[in-house]
C-alpha cells in the first residue's frame, strides 16, 4: 500500500524526510511542489477543499485547481488527482463537480463522501478506476464504531469473494495501521508528519529523544 504524506513540512530543511516517498500536495499548500518534483517517488493531488473547508473559506472556482493539474499530470512521478469536492455537500453537488471535471478518467479520483449513500459508493467504484473515500458527516472521526460500521457496509457491497475492490481506493486522512491494515486500500494520506514535528512538548519524554525535527519526521 503507498503511504502519501501530506504537506507542507516546515521547516523546509526537512523534508529530506520524505525523499524516496510519496507525497500528497494539497492546493491550498502547494509551496513545496518543487522539493517534491526533486526527491519524491510520486505524488498526487488533492484539490485543497477539505483544508478550505475547515478554515471556512470553501472553494467555489475550481478553474485553478484545473488549471493546477494540467501543469502537473505529465510530470513521471504524477499518480492521480482528487476531483473537486464539496466536502458536506449532497450527492447532487459532488456529482456536479465530477461532470465539470476536465481531465482524462486514468489520471482522476472522486470522493465518496461517508455521509452519502452506499448506492454512489457502488456506482464510483464501478466507473472510476481510483476512488477516495472520506469521513463525513456523522462519520467525519476516523475509527468510531459507527465509522467502521459504516464502511464494513459499503465495502461489503463491492468487494468480491475474495476481499477485492474493482477499483483503487484510497483512504483520505486514514494513514493510520489500526485503520488500513484492515481494510482494501492501495493507498492512504496523512500530515502527521506535517503536523507533529514542530510541537515540541510531544518528544520531551524519554532517554533518547530525537535530535532535531528531521529525525521526529523519520
Amino acid at each position: 500500500m503507498i503511504h502519501y504524506h501530506g504537506l507542507p513540512i516546515t521547516p523546509t530543511r526537512i523534508t529530506q524526510v520524505i525523499a524516496g516517498k510519496h507525497a500528497f500536495i494539497s492546493f491550498g499548500h502547494k509551496s513545496q511542489t518543487d522539493i517534491v518534483l526533486d526527491v519524491c517517488q510520486s505524488f498526487a493531488l488533492d484539490n485543497g477543499a477539505f483544508p478550505a473547508f475547515m478554515s471556512g473559506n470553501p472553494i467555489t472556482d475550481w478553474q485553478p485547481v484545473y488549471d493546477w493539474v494540467e501543469s502537473l499530470k505529465d510530470s513521471p512521478g504524477f499518480d492521480f488527482a482528487v476531483i473537486p469536492d464539496v466536502i458536506d455537500g449532497d450527492e447532487i453537488d459532488n456529482d456536479g463537480l465530477i461532470n465539470e471535471w476536465p481531465h482524462e478518467k486514468q489520471y482522476s479520483a472522486p470522493v465518496w463522501h461517508m455521509h452519502e449513500s452506499i448506492e454512489r459508493f457502488y456506482g464510483l467504484c464501478h466507473t472510476w478506476p481510483t476512488v477516495c473515500i472520506g469521513s463525513s458527516g456523522a462519520f467525519w472521526q476516523v475509527g468510531t464504531k459507527q465509522w467502521w460500521a459504516k464502511i464494513g457496509l459499503a465495502l461489503n457491497e463491492v468487494v468480491n469473494d475474495y476481499g477485492q475492490p474493482p477499483c483503487k481506493l484510497h483512504g483520505l486522512r486514514m494513514l493510520d495501521p489500526n485503520i488500513f491494515s484492515r481494510l482494501p486500500l492501495s493507498s492512504a494520506d496523512s500530515t502527521n508528519i506535517g503536523r507533529n514535528v514542530g510541537i515540541d512538548k510531544n518528544w520531551a519524554k524519554g532517554n533518547y529523544p530525537p535530535p532535531d525535527k528531521a529525525w521526529r519526521g523519520r
